[in-house]
């Protein structure tokens, strides 16, 4: 994984994830999806474009820090009926179905009204929480995993690097058993570099169900530590030669951090 200098590196996430031109991201995988959510609408609106942040699964009622203003409606255009009543008051907006049946969760809106919302063009970005992990640092998908609006523009894998390292069970990945036929790694085996990447790159892993023509991109969190970003090297190197699943670049970072971009590699430079 490329290293570089502070007049290399890319000082904003939207840069680092390849975002240009406004769009839908859809986030998939563990280990950070919320916290990249918000923190990249932050990054957005500050820079005065306007951002839905939403879901197609759960999520947690947002805190006053991550969204200031929530909207609760299942369809895209009574959702975009309540923005434009307040169209000077938020640059970032959160939207979801309703209030779910867990407890201080969110219904996600279906992947068919994100489409419809995008295809309105009132915000710049729509940022979409595709999938859910349960809190665990890695999730492997099943069959109807992650729920992918078709208007992805660019879609980005979660990967928590705390899980390197740890046994293969339900405490440290969503989906053990599914983790473990698409990575090889026995349960209860060590999780490692390479079982990583495998998900990450495998047909029927992380980037399961990328519409076609989206960018995809593989963000490594957690790397507060010198050995996780030893870890997140590995699994570029891993990718690189390996199966990318259409992966162009893997960044590793730490959102919660300064700077949240550690170091970025680009998988095709060699190719």
């Amino acid at each position: 994984m490329t290293d570089y200098q502070v007049n290399g590196m890319p000082d904003r996430l939207r840069d680092a994830l390849l975002l240009k031109g406004g769009g839908v991201v859809s986030l998939v995988g563990a280990g950070g999806k919320t916290s990249l959510m918000f923190r990249l609408a932050r990054e957005l609106s500050a820079a005065g474009e306007t951002v839905l942040t939403t879901t197609t699964t759960r999520i947690f009622m947002p805190e006053a820090g991550q969204s200031r203003c929530v909207i609760l409606a299942d369809t895209a255009e009574e959702i975009l009926e309540r923005a434009a009543q307040r169209p000077n008051e938020h640059r970032h907006l959160t939207a979801a179905a309703g209030l779910s049946a867990d407890p201080g969760k969110l219904a996600g809106l279906t992947p068919h009204t994100v489409d419809r919302l995008w295809a309105a063009q009132v915000f710049d970005w729509i940022i979409v929480e595709a999938d859910g992990a349960a809190g665990r640092p890695l999730k492997a998908p099943t069959a109807h995993e992650p729920v992918i609006p078709r208007s992805t523009g660019w879609l980005i894998a979660v990967a928590g690097l705390s899980a390197v390292g740890r046994t293969l069970t339900g405490e440290s990945v969503f989906r053990p058993e599914v983790f473990s036929r698409l990575s090889g790694l026995a349960p209860g085996g060590l999780i490692d570099a390479a079982a990583v990447a495998a998900v990450l790159g495998h047909s029927e892993g992380s980037m399961q169900g990328a519409p076609g023509g989206c960018r995809r991109v593989a963000f490594l969190n957690q790397a507060d530590a010198p050995e996780h970003v030893a870890a997140a090297r590995r699994i570029a190197e891993a990718l690189q030669h390996g199966a990318r699943g259409g992966i162009e670049r893997v960044v590793c970072g730490r959102l919660a951090a300064e700077p949240p971009v550690v170091a970025v590699r680009d998988l095709r430079e060699r190719d």
